[in-house]
């Protein structure tokens, strides 16, 4: 305010100083043209002129006024309809938030029809589709805001949920692919693209994004460790079908070394070990892994890692080497048990299958089949045999798989991370 009165006082001070020189200064303007004479003060000159440049000054603005009329007028009807289109697009969200689908239709016209350029109108109509069940309509919506920079990444996430609806897993990993392109970092994207690679067997391409996600904070280093596991256990089933064993077998080394617990690594790395030759280093492994967990595949692979001409009573000491390591365990005696049934150890094997039923309390089909095994070799008794076997059906059928040791379960199928437990959801 100090600033606008001190230009003001010089203003018209300058304005004075002017008045005063001219009205010193006594003189005369006379002007002659075609005819016209025209004599006056030097004062009233100035001051037609400065009229004359006043008027000329307000009839330019005038001027400028009457041509920016219509489009300030436009302008102004845009900024209205804007207001509306953006008040309607708030009101679509939240319908559709709401699960309103007729609210949700209404106001995505209603902004589709008063914002035809904004891209969150596209959004708000694809929404609206998948409210309203029109999944061809949202994937239409979708495809068009992917072509679409500022809105290319939320469209494409919709392609995502929209092809996992479909089960066409194999374009949604494809889609993913793209939209870790434009947003690399982003956690939801790291996430659902490692499900998908995970879903799809592409155990390498799953262990590099792991990494990425783990190294953006995606996933805490405590959530990543037991994933990264399993998929190196997974990489290294791989490796090795391919036949590339000593690939593989680093792998499953490093996988078992980062968590003992986890026998399918123990497991892979034994076999792995006794096909390269080193079968006293394989049979150790599992030694050891023995005294922390028992399971059958475990017992299977160290009983097909006997020496080539071993005989049936000397697979039955390696197994009492074996039991040593968990003498307490059910899983020991029954292995043991199953080695003195081939070497005809009839009373050693009764004894051992004792303990493990006892152990176990119900006994599974296995073990009641070697039950029915013992009783028809030793007593020759088929109605106890087939009494067993009977109880080995009918376990088998509650449990709705086998558990044959001999045949070790294969790995199973990949599904989708977050429904296999390898992803937290």
């Amino acid at each position: 305010m100090t600033w606008r009165v001190f230009w003001f006082l010089i203003r018209l001070g300058a304005l004075g100083t002017l008045a005063v020189f001219f009205s010193s200064e006594p003189g005369r303007v006379s002007i002659d043209w075609r005819g016209w004479a025209i004599d006056m003060p030097v004062g009233v000159a100035v001051l037609a002129v400065f009229l004359l440049a006043l008027l000329l000054l307000c009839g330019e603005r005038t001027r400028q006024t009457l041509f920016r009329f219509p489009g300030r007028w436009r302008a102004h009807r845009k900024a209205i309809r804007e207001m509306k289109g953006y008040r309607a697009l708030t009101l679509g969200m939240v319908a559709v938030a709401a699960g309103d689908r007729d609210a949700a239709r209404r106001q995505a016209r209603r902004a589709r029809d008063l914002l035809s350029e904004a891209p969150l109108t596209m959004l708000l109509q694809a929404q609206s589709a998948q409210l309203n069940g029109d999944d061809k309509a949202a994937c239409a919506y979708f495809e068009i805001m992917r072509g679409d920079p500022e809105v290319a990444f939320l469209g494409l996430r919709g392609l995502i949920a929209q092809t996992l609806q479909t089960g066409d897993k194999a374009r949604a990993l494809d889609l993913a692919e793209e939209a870790r392109r434009l947003r690399p970092t982003a956690r939801w994207v790291l996430l659902e693209l490692l499900d998908l690679q995970i879903g799809a067997g592409k155990w390498g391409r799953a262990l590099t994004t792991l990494d990425e996600a783990e190294r953006t904070g995606a996933l805490s280093a405590e959530d990543a460790q037991p994933i990264r596991v399993r998929l190196a256990v997974r990489r290294a089933h791989a490796l090795s079908d391919e036949g590339k064993t000593e690939e593989a077998l680093k792998l499953a080394q490093t996988a078992a070394r980062a968590d003992p617990d986890n026998t399918d690594a123990t497991a892979l790395s034994a076999e792995l070990l006794h096909r390269i030759g080193k079968t006293r280093k394989a049979e150790k492994l599992i030694e050891e892994a023995w005294s922390r967990k028992t399971t059958p595949r475990l017992a299977g692979i160290y009983g097909a890692m006997a020496p080539d001409g071993a005989s049936a009573l000397d697979n039955v000491k390696r197994f009492e080497r074996l039991l040593a390591w968990a003498p307490d365990a059910a899983e020991s005696h029954i292995a043991l048990a199953r080695a003195a049934l081939d070497a005809a150890l009839w009373g050693e094997a009764r004894t051992h299958l004792a303990k493990a039923t006892d152990a176990l309390g119900d006994p599974p089909p296995r073990l009641c089949r070697l039950w029915a095994r013992l009783e028809e070799v030793e007593r020759g008794d088929l109605i106890k045999a087939h009494a067993w076997l009977v109880r080995a059906a009918d376990g088998a059928t509650a449990a709705g798989a086998d558990d044959s040791p001999d045949d070790p379960p294969p790995m199973p199928a990949p599904t989708l991370a977050r429904r296999d437990g390898i992803l937290p959801v």
